[in-house]
C-alpha cells in the first residue's frame, strides 16, 4: 500500500507498471476522480494504455483511504492542488500526463496554472472550468438531509447513468463507493467546486488538452465546455452519445481510446 504525506494527514495511491522494460520510455499518467467516485473508476481505462504508461490512481481527500476531514476543516482549491501533487512526488512522477473528472478536472487545470512545467498534457471528462455553471448541486444538501449518503447516492446515480448502461453488477459496486462518502467530504468538497471560477485564466493553460463530455450532464451543459474549448490555446473536444455524468466508467473504453489516440498524436514526451 503506498500513501502520500501531507501537512494534513495521508492520500492512498496505488501504481500500475505493466510496461515491458524493453519498451520505450513514456511519462506516466495520473488519474483525479471527483466527488462520489473512486479510483477504481479507471480500471477500464487501464487495457488501453498499460502497455506503454505507468498509471496512477488515488483516493482524493475525504475518501477511501484517504484522509477524512473533521467537518470543520478548511478546505480549498490550493490544497487539493497540493494533494495532487504530494501524490505525484510520492510515485515519483517529475513530469506527467494529468487525467482528471469532475472535480478532479476543475483540480487537474488549477494544478497546470500552477506548476505548467510538471504536465505535459491535461485530460478533463465531464469537468468545468467555473463551478458557479454546475446545474442542480443545490439539491445535494437537501437530499442528504433527508436520506443521508444513500439518498443522496440514489438521486445522484440517476445524474450519473442512464438506464441500462451498466450491468447490475457494476451498478451496485459503484452505489456502494459513493454511499461511502461522507456528508461533510461532499459537501466540503462541492464548496470547493462551486467556488472555482478558472475563466480569467484559461489562456495560460498551454499544455496540449484533451476535453471528453457527456451529452446529457446534468450538471454541466455542454454549452460550458465549448466555453472551455474557446478559452483554451491549445485543446481538442470529443462529445459522448447518451452518456450522463458518470462518462468515465459507463464509457471507459471508449474514452481510454480517445485518450491513448490523443497521446499518441501528441507525444509530447
Amino acid at each position: 500500500m503506498h500513501f502520500a504525506a501531507t501537512a494534513h494527514g495521508t492520500l492512498h495511491y496505488d501504481i500500475v507498471d505493466q510496461v515491458a522494460p524493453w519498451s520505450e520510455t513514456r511519462l506516466p499518467i495520473l488519474f483525479h476522480h471527483g466527488i462520489g467516485a473512486s479510483a477504481w473508476i479507471w480500471a477500464g481505462w487501464r487495457p488501453a494504455l498499460t502497455d506503454a504508461y505507468r498509471l496512477v490512481t488515488f483516493d482524493m481527500r475525504g475518501y477511501g483511504r484517504s484522509n477524512i476531514p473533521a467537518e470543520d476543516f478548511r478546505w480549498s482549491l490550493d490544497l487539493l492542488v497540493d494533494d495532487l501533487f504530494a501524490v505525484a512526488d510520492a510515485a515519483g512522477l517529475s513530469r506527467f500526463h494529468l487525467v482528471g473528472e469532475s472535480i478532479g478536472g476543475t483540480v487537474a487545470m488549477a494544478a497546470v496554472l500552477s506548476r505548467p512545467a510538471r504536465i505535459a498534457t491535461l485530460t478533463v471528462s465531464n469537468g468545468a472550468h467555473l463551478g458557479a455553471s454546475i446545474q442542480r448541486a443545490d439539491a445535494w444538501r437537501r437530499q442528504l438531509d433527508e436520506g443521508g449518503s444513500k439518498g443522496w447516492s440514489d438521486a445522484f446515480l440517476r445524474d450519473r447513468f442512464h438506464d441500462g448502461a451498466l450491468s447490475p453488477e457494476r451498478l451496485a459496486w459503484f452505489a456502494t463507493e459513493q454511499e461511502k462518502w461522507s456528508r461533510a467530504s461532499i459537501l466540503n468538497a462541492l464548496g470547493v467546486l462551486i467556488g472555482a471560477d478558472l475563466t480569467p485564466r484559461l489562456a495560460d493553460i498551454r499544455c496540449p488538452t484533451l476535453l471528453l463530455h457527456p451529452d446529457g450532464s446534468p450538471f454541466i451543459p455542454v454549452g460550458v465546455i465549448a466555453d472551455l474549448l474557446k478559452g483554451l490555446p491549445d485543446a481538442e473536444l470529443n462529445i459522448f452519445g447518451r452518456s450522463r455524468h458518470g462518462l468515465p466508467f459507463s464509457h471507459a473504453v471508449q474514452c481510454a481510446q480517445a485518450l491513448r489516440s490523443f497521446l499518441d498524436s501528441r507525444r509530447a514526451d
